[in-house]
């Protein structure tokens, strides 16, 4: 099972098209993939890289060249200057180089090219599953910040009905100015809190947009995350075969291999075909004045080999050998290290992962827990066993928790996407964005690896990433409904005059 199995059951959208607003994780998901520009900037850069290949071969490809020209003599004080010296000659010659051996520099370039290509497209598979790490974060940030932006609304009302509940109970001499005091000084940070949660709700918002391009409408629960790894060690086991961050940088190292014998090759022989012509007219001016007058027009044509055997070069080749192969060094220690980077990553992630589902179950209790604790303080208040203290405290601890649980299970979900992501499991192909052509890369890599011609080129680009300047900045509206078990219990009979009251 994959995650397009839970995902699959969202009506597709179009590839090209969209809905103003994503209402579904996967609706966010494939809109970014198909118009977030640092993905479609990281496609071109492979298409770029994909061109080292042709680049390559042309080393090895025949070479013709043309060149003409025209002389006008403009002084010659020469008295025979007709024979010695025409006054004007055009000329033109053609060169066809045959390239027959370059030491296997140009073998060892197209085969590291080659390998360059593959890394640079599992590279984007890697830079492909970030964005999608990153869309499910600011997903399930909205969705957190707005339950955390409703709690502290709910907790402000609360607090407002507490506060004009012990006004009125001041006026009849059952509490004292400190109670009053202290409720007013609760509801103004619980005001504070409020105005803070929706900057975070706001910035929540805008971060959405950054990476899906369009705000986030009523967001829907996210699908549950399927194929998520029993323990860290076979998560690490997944990680290391399909990661494509790790296989990119493990095929980076491999074409370095290649630069190194294509770096030795410059110390080696090189042999050429040349096939030549030549063309030349003197326009009338070659022996003007004398009888009979010489041929005025000529052509040769000229077949031979070429042999260049460099024999000393200033200590330029070793120079080009040991930067290769100090460069093949850093490539395999990055791939090291890369490893290491994937292997903490799953580990944390799953750590991470592990650790919300924990505070997840123990924040359900503690908001259980604490709304019967605020239940039983208000009812051991109205008989004077509990002061209005009391009954703050008990709201700001049931606030806490409820803030503790929306956070976690945030945590929880962005941590086992994460997982997945480090796993290798989390491209569009995993995630079932089939709403159209998926993007492939070997499609461009096709195309131009076996091209020849001087004259082609690739139609004006238009950029596929869309602009979000045209969005409206963001408020702390909330799109979803908070959801009732997180409601606070709210006092409907604040007047209700409390037996053994302070006075």
């Amino acid at each position: 099972m994959r995650v397009s199995v839970l995902l699959a059951g969202v009506a597709m959208i179009g590839v090209v098209a969209g809905p103003a607003t994503a209402d579904t994780l996967r609706e966010a998901l494939l809109k970014a993939y198909n118009t977030n520009p640092s993905l479609a900037a990281a496609r071109a850069s492979v298409r770029a890289t994909d061109e080292n290949v042709p680049i390559a071969k042309a080393a090895g490809r025949p070479n013709v060249t043309l060149n003409g020209g025209y002389t006008e003599n403009a002084l010659n004080s020469s008295s025979n200057n007709s024979l010695l010296n025409p006054a004007r000659e055009a000329q033109a010659n053609t060169q066809l180089v045959v390239p027959i051996f370059r030491g296997g520099a140009v073998s060892n370039s197209i085969k590291g090219a080659e390998v360059r290509s593959d890394a640079a497209r599992l590279q984007l598979r890697g830079t492909e599953s970030d964005l999608f790490v990153g869309v499910v974060g600011a997903y399930m940030d909205v969705i957190r910040d707005e339950a955390i932006v409703g709690l502290n609304k709910e907790n402000v009302k609360v607090l407002e009905v507490n506060l004009q509940a012990a006004r009125d109970r001041f006026q009849v001499g059952d509490l004292t100015r400190t109670d009053v005091a202290q409720s007013d000084a609760r509801l103004a940070v619980a005001r504070g809190q409020l105005e803070s949660a929706q900057a975070q709700l706001i910035s929540s918002k805008e971060g959405y947009i950054r990476l899906v391009g369009t705000p986030p409408g009523v967001l829907a629960d996210p699908p549950p995350l399927p194929n998520l790894p029993d323990s860290p060690d076979a998560a690490v086991d997944i990680a290391l075969k399909n990661n494509p961050t790790l296989l990119a940088a493990v095929r980076a190292g491999d074409a370095t291999r290649y630069d190194v014998s294509a770096a030795r090759a410059s110390r080696l022989p090189q042999v050429s075909g040349v096939v030549g012509g030549n063309y030349f007219n003197y326009l009338g001016s070659f022996g003007s004045g004398t009888n009979p007058r010489p041929g005025q027009t000529g052509t040769s044509g000229t077949v031979g080999v070429q042999l260049s055997v460099p024999l000393y070069q200033g200590g330029l080749p070793s120079a080009q050998i040991r930067q290769a192969q100090e460069r093949r060094a850093q490539a395999l220690e990055t791939a090291t290290d890369t490893e290491r980077a994937v292997i903490s990553q799953t580990r944390s992630a799953y750590a991470i992962w592990k650790s919300s589902l924990e505070v997840i179950a123990s924040a359900q209790r503690a908001v259980e827990a604490n709304k019967l604790s605020l239940e039983g303080v208000r009812a051991e208040n109205s008989v004077g066993n509990r002061t209005i203290l009391d009954i703050l405290n008990a709201e700001q601890e049931l606030l806490n928790s409820q803030v503790t649980l929306v956070t976690a299970q945030r945590d929880a979900y962005v941590a086992g996407f994460a997982l997945l992501s480090a796993m290798g499991e989390a491209e569009a192909r995993d995630l079932g964005l089939d709403g159209g052509v998926l993007y492939d890369p070997l499609t461009n890599y096709n195309r131009v690896k076996g091209k020849w011609s001087d004259f082609g080129e690739n139609p004006e680009y238009k950029p596929t990433g869309t602009s979000t300047r045209g969005t409206p900045p963001q408020d702390s509206s909330q799109g979803r409904p908070l959801d009732p078990s997180l409601n606070a219990p709210v006092d409907t009979a604040p007047d209700t005059p409390a037996n053994g009251s302070r006075k």
